[in-house]
């Protein structure tokens, strides 16, 4: 496993500076952050994250935000360095994931349907080796339902499943940063049912953008297809990898990404306003189910200042805590 890069200079003021430079910045910050001996500074990383991940560093950032690698890398025994801790660490997952059943013969026909249906979808973007990846989508999906035999197998796994395959190396790592996020969805959907998230997006939507939303009822748009699909996979399949990779870097950066969630799906509806209302039903439904390139982190901005605009209005919704 490769370490991050060394760096000596210390973290600079970002205002006024160019996205390039920026960006470096942030690498700086990050491999900063990633080459404490003792101490992980996760507040750090998720500062950072909220700019965007360096793609090389994403892999190993998303870890400690999603609490799969421990940010404490000291030991009781002064002896053993942190380098041998991070090992340890990692030997314990490599173990306990090689001890899981990855056998399942019914969904791993299913998922490499699936996987080669996004791999064929995903061809232009040269992301995956189509002849490793689909093993490795088919032994984590498997694992993970052969731990979870209350839930069924979905599709969608695969789009939940892909970034984790994209951005890191190791089989061990990709199944626990996915554990992670699907024990997240769902929870959410246990506390928070889907139809009532829908509900409350769409009467969010109607109040925000009443012109779009009525634009999409005399096309005889079906609100509720896209919409249970924005909001119970985080846009997993229908934003570009860029995309989503990016908004993911900022949602891992938040403890409580799921209340955050809708006010990007309605930023990316008012993004996309003046377009979509040029366009008929099937257009629509089209664009809606693959979205185009946009600026994620500016559509960010934008979903906070939704949030806050809805929060005037309704008097309270849940506001992602900064730590």
């Amino acid at each position: 496993m490769s370490s991050p890069q060394s760096s000596s200079s210390s973290s600079q003021s970002r205002q006024r500076s160019s996205p390039p430079l920026r960006s470096a910045l942030v690498k700086e910050e990050i491999e900063d952050v990633l080459e404490s001996e003792v101490f992980v500074d996760v507040n750090k990383l998720r500062k950072c994250a909220r700019q965007g991940i360096p793609e090389e560093l994403r892999g190993e950032v998303w870890k400690f935000l999603l609490g799969v690698e421990k940010s404490d890398r000291s030991q009781s025994n002064y002896f053993i360095s942190s380098v041998a801790n991070e090992f340890t660490q990692r030997r314990a997952r490599y173990d306990a994931y090689r001890e899981i059943d990855k056998e399942n013969v019914e969904v791993s026909k299913r998922v490499r349907g699936e996987v080669n249906r996004y791999l064929a979808r995903t061809k232009k973007e040269n992301l995956l080796d189509p002849h490793v990846a689909p093993a490795i989508f088919e032994a984590v999906i498997c694992a993970y339902l052969n731990c979870n035999n209350h839930l069924e197998y979905s599709p969608a796994f695969v789009q939940i499943c892909a970034p984790f395959v994209i951005t890191l190396k190791a089989e061990y790592d990709i199944y626990s940063c996915f554990e992670r996020l699907v024990d997240t969805l769902s929870e959410s959907s246990l506390t928070n049912n889907i139809n009532k998230r829908v509900a409350q997006f769409l009467s969010y939507f109607r109040t925000l953008l009443p012109e779009l939303y009525n634009y999409f009822e005399e096309e005889e748009l079906d609100v509720g297809e896209w919409a249970s699909s924005w909001l119970r996979n985080l846009l997993a399949k229908e934003l570009p990898t860029s995309c989503l990779l990016t908004l993911w870097d900022v949602y891992f950066s938040l403890p409580d990404f799921m209340d955050f969630h809708p006010f990007v799906c309605l930023a990316i509806l008012q993004h996309l306003r003046d377009l979509l209302e040029d366009l008929e039903q099937s257009e629509i439904r089209s664009m809606l189910l693959r979205l185009p390139m946009m600026n994620v982190l500016r559509i960010v901005g934008q979903a906070h200042n939704i949030r806050s605009e809805i929060q005037t209005r309704y008097g309270s919704v849940a506001t992602p805590r900064l730590p």
